[in-house]
């Protein structure tokens, strides 16, 4: 017989040396807006998706430890929106890097990639049908 953990509650956390500037990115391009809120950690959520929360983590905290403040490459966080087109004009008018100007993908999405304030590399991905202006 397997026995599975019981999961209570799962969501991100972007490690980033400037929260408030990191946490207004992710309102200003998705919409988020602030569930919980201090000078070290932000939660943010999305009203079509309350459940889904995402932070906004301090890396000098010191509830990070040491080894783990270091920026790493090894995730790609995926934000899945109406208009890639329009979403992605808002992150680069915020400031992102631009990694991948919006194209058409082979498995029928549009998609942009660029990095947010902290450095994390972002998905933006919208169904095919979206408007190309």
């Amino acid at each position: 017989m397997e026995i599975l953990a019981a999961m209570n509650r799962l969501f991100t956390n972007i490690l980033t040396d400037d929260v408030a500037k990191t946490a207004a990115f992710y309102e200003a391009v998705f919409g988020m807006r602030r569930h919980y809120d201090s000078d070290w950690f932000v939660i943010l959520v999305h009203d079509s998706l309350p459940e889904q929360e995402f932070g906004v983590l301090d890396r000098s905290s010191d509830i990070v430890p040491e080894s783990a403040r270091t920026p790493f490459g090894g995730a790609m966080i995926t934000f899945v929106v109406d208009n890639c087109g329009e979403t992605f004009s808002l992150a680069e008018i915020h400031g992102a890097d631009v990694i991948e100007r919006p194209r058409l993908m082979p498995y029928g999405q549009r998609r942009a990639i660029v990095r947010d304030p902290a450095g994390t590399v972002i998905d933006i991905s919208s169904p095919e049908g979206e408007p190309t202006g």
